[in-house]
C-alpha cells in the first residue's frame, strides 16, 4: 500500500509533553464497532467485559541514551538491541566521526568500542569491565525521551517516573509501551472488580519504533527485530480466556505484536521466546486478540498502519480526525484509545 494513505495533518500543540496526573484521568476515545464515545480511561470498567482479559508488556525502560567522546568528537548513542551479555546494537549522532575498533569515552568511568555497522546505520557497541551493563547506564544514561519530546524539552528527573509503567519489572527497552502509562492500582482494582482479568509479557522495545517509514509503499519496510516472551502459563490462560467467550485485549502495540507473532493460523497463542519484526497493514487476519488500547501514533508510521489494519484505514482516518478537533494529546505522554472491532 502507498504510505501517502497514512498520512494527516497534525497540529504541533496536540503532542503531549508531560503526561495526565493523575495518569488515569486521561481522555479515552472509544471505537466500539460504529460507536465512537469521547470517555476518560478511569471509564474503562464499563466499556469492557466480565470475562475479558487485558495484556501489558512488563518490560522495563532503561537509561540507554548516552553522551560520550571518541577523541574530541562528540558522540551520541541511542542504544535499541541487546546482542550479548556486553553488547549492544546502538543508533549513533555524528557517526562520520566513528569507525570500528573506535573507543567512545561515556563518562563515569563507562567506555565502549564501536563493533561492526549495519545496513540500518546502527553500530555494535561493547561495553568494557565486567559490571552489569544495566549498572553502567544508570551511571551514564539517561531515559530516552522519544524525539518528538525530546525536541521540545530536556529530559528531567520526573520522566524516570512518568516513563515507566506500573507493571515495569523486566529491564531491556528503550522505549516504553505507553498506553500501560495510562494504568494506576485504583484502576486495576477497578477492573478486577468488573470481573476484567489481566497478565503479562515481555517486549523490549526497541528505538526502531521512533524511525519514519521511508518507503514509498509499505512492502518495502523492513522492521527493526525486537525480543519477546510469552511463557506457556499466559499462552494456556488467553486461549483459555476465549475459549470461554472473553475477549484478549492488547494493553499496547508492543503486547498485540507479540501475541500476534505467537499466534498461529489455528488461532492458538503459543509459547514464544526471541525476535519479532512482524509488520501489520491493513489486510492482516488478527490471530490471537480481539482489542486493542493504544496511544495516538505518529502520521505515516508502522503504529498508526497496525490500528488501521485492526480497525480499517477510514475508520481510524475519521477516528484521527475527530481526535483532532476535539483536542485530544498525541504520541507516548498523550491520550488513549479502545479499539474493538
Amino acid at each position: 500500500m502507498n504510505v501517502d494513505l497514512f498520512d494527516f495533518e497534525l497540529p504541533n500543540d496536540r503532542i503531549a509533553l508531560r503526561p495526565a496526573a493523575p495518569r488515569d484521568s486521561a481522555r479515552l476515545l472509544v471505537l466500539a464497532g460504529a460507536e465512537t464515545r469521547d470517555l476518560r480511561v478511569s471509564d474503562l470498567p464499563g466499556q469492557l467485559r466480565a470475562g475479558d482479559c487485558l495484556v501489558f508488556n512488563d518490560t522495563r525502560v532503561i537509561p540507554a541514551q548516552l553522551e560520550g567522546l571518541r577523541g574530541e568528537a562528540r558522540i551520541g548513542a541511542t542504544l535499541h538491541k541487546r546482542e550479548g551479555p556486553r553488547r549492544w546494537r546502538a543508533f549513533i549522532r555524528n557517526a562520520k566521526r566513528l569507525r570500528n575498533g573506535d573507543t567512545i569515552d561515556f563518562g563515569q568511568g563507562v567506555t565502549a568500542m564501536a563493533g561492526d555497522r549495519v545496513e540500518d546505520g546502527s553500530f555494535a557497541l561493547d561495553f568494557a569491565g565486567d559490571e552489569p551493563v544495566e549498572l553502567l547506564l544508570e551511571r551514564c544514561g539517561r531515559m530516552p525521551l522519544p524525539p518528538y519530546i525530546a525536541s521540545k524539552r530536556p529530559t528531567d528527573a520526573r520522566d524516570a517516573e512518568d516513563y515507566q509503567t506500573m507493571f515495569a519489572a523486566e529491564p531491556g527497552a528503550v522505549a516504553a509501551p505507553t498506553a500501560a502509562l495510562h494504568f494506576t492500582p485504583g484502576l486495576l482494582a477497578a477492573l478486577d472488580a468488573a470481573g476484567i482479568g489481566h497478565t503479562t509479557l515481555t517486549l523490549h522495545v526497541g528505538a526502531g519504533t521512533f524511525l519514519p517509514v521511508k518507503a514509498e509503499d509499505t512492502a518495502e519496510h523492513r522492521m527493526h527485530a525486537e525480543w519477546g516472551r510469552i511463557d506457556r502459563t499466559t499462552a494456556d490462560r488467553l486461549n483459555a480466556v476465549r475459549a470461554a467467550g472473553g475477549r484478549v485485549i492488547a494493553v499496547g502495540t508492543t503486547s498485540l505484536r507479540l501475541i500476534e507473532s505467537a499466534a498461529g493460523e489455528d488461532d492458538v497463542i503459543r509459547p514464544f521466546e526471541g525476535d519479532t519484526a512482524i509488520f501489520i497493514t491493513p489486510g492482516y487476519r488478527f490471530k490471537g486478540v480481539d482489542g486493542l488500547i493504544t496511544n495516538f501514533h505518529l502520521p505515516r508510521s508502522t503504529l498508526f498502519m497496525l490500528v488501521s489494519a485492526l480497525m480499517g484505514l477510514e475508520r481510524m482516518q475519521g477516528a484521527y480526525a475527530h481526535a483532532i478537533a476535539e483536542g485530544y494529546r498525541f504520541y507516548s505522554y498523550g491520550d488513549a484509545s479502545l479499539l474493538l472491532p
